[in-house]
């Protein structure tokens, strides 16, 4: 007797339970729906490197988390702004760098026309 596994049968059973985790994950249902069709088309393409005999929800569920972990930093690493000024003590001293006085120039030569007229 030869025992056959419906992949893609067992994929759409766990549907409902993967796309909780992928809400619990993002937070937000649209990126949820993105991760749920990312793992999904992983699982898919890799059904090869699954095993039989193991917990396919627990592999399943490790598919997503690691798509998860990498857009995360993906999108981290986008976000990072790397600084290449020379001089770096000024960068975030908290204190001007130069004095401006034109406003309270302009006032006193306006008082001064002031006082003369």
């Amino acid at each position: 007797m030869i025992l056959t596994f419906d992949f893609g049968g067992q994929l759409g059973a766990m549907a409902p339970v993967l796309q909780a985790f992928a809400y619990k994950l993002t937070k937000n249902s649209d990126d949820a729906k993105d991760l749920f069709q990312e793992t999904a088309y992983r699982a898919i393409t890799n059904q090869e490197k699954f095993r039989m005999g193991t917990n396919l929800k627990a592999w399943l569920f490790t598919v997503m988390r690691n798509i998860f972990i990498n857009n995360y930093r993906k999108k981290a690493k986008a976000n990072t702004i790397f600084d290449s000024t020379e001089n770096q003590f000024f960068i975030n001293s908290g204190r001007e760098s130069v004095a401006n006085e034109a406003e309270s120039s302009i006032l006193m030569d306006e008082l001064q026309t002031l006082v003369q007229a």
